[in-house]
């Protein structure tokens, strides 16, 4: 057996032994490890290699292929070459034409496609939480600052007396709302870097790298902005427009 760089730190790291000559058991084989593979940040950091014959006759106990890989010469020849092996494996396999296949056989852009196709459904699932998230939180922004206008209706009435503008009320409220949602917006940044950060960093299976950007950053602060804005306006604006007598007669 040859093991991958994160199976050799999962099992070896804690004892600090040498994982050459050690023998290690998978339902119920013993696997004598004969070599280890240098970290290369793909899939085979997180494999085991054995031998085919072995894992036919002791592991799956079939003859049979689940997956074979085939890597093309040029990328030219990928449809003319998946042809050909289709027509190969339907020969080997005594399917007729016109009969349906009992095995697929699909090219690299495919795959990439279907993995953009799924990326795309869940960029959607996700934009459409956040939108949600947005909107809980701008009704929440939005209840707080009419609350606060009723609380503060006489403190209205009196700034109105001595001289102050429907104007000057209404920026008044409409800071508050956006320094509610700004402070928001920071504090879910700072979550959001700490739980990646621990997350890339304790999970080591996740080989995604940390990057924080500019966009990142300032994204969120500049949706903060708008929300704060968008749901603090009503309630300025219905500060901004208490009658003077009536917010002074306000108990």
């Amino acid at each position: 057996m040859v093991l991958g760089s994160l199976v050799v730190q999962q099992l070896f790291a804690q004892s600090g032994g040498d994982p050459l000559g050690q023998t290690l058991r998978i339902n119920g084989q013993l696997f004598h490890v004969v070599g280890t593979l240098q970290a290369k940040g793909t899939g085979s950091d997180n494999a085991m290699f054995i031998p085919f014959s072995t894992l036919q006759q002791r592991l799956r106990n079939s003859p049979s292929l689940s997956q074979i890989n085939i890597q093309i010469d040029n990328v030219n020849n990928v449809t003319l070459a998946q042809q050909d092996i289709t027509t190969l494996l339907e020969k080997i396999h005594h399917i007729q034409q016109g009969a349906a296949d009992d095995f697929r056989a699909y090219a690299s852009n495919q795959l990439i496609q279907n993995a953009q196709a799924n990326t795309a459904i869940l960029t959607d699932l996700l934009n459409g939480l956040a939108a949600i998230s947005l909107t809980v939180g701008g009704i929440g922004i939005m209840n707080i600052m009419l609350v606060s206008v009723t609380e503060r209706t006489r403190e209205i009435g009196i700034r109105m007396a001595v001289g102050a503008r429907g104007s000057d009320i209404r920026n008044q409220f409409l800071l508050e709302a956006l320094l509610l949602s700004v402070i928001g917006g920071i504090i879910g940044i700072l979550v959001g870097l700490l739980g990646g950060y621990e997350l890339v960093h304790t999970i080591q299976e996740i080989q995604i790298p940390f990057v924080v950007t500019p966009v990142s950053i300032f994204l969120p602060v500049g949706v903060a902005v708008v929300i704060g804005i968008f749901f603090g306006f009503y309630p300025a604006v219905l500060a901004s427009r208490l009658d003077p007598i009536t917010a002074l007669r306000a108990e």
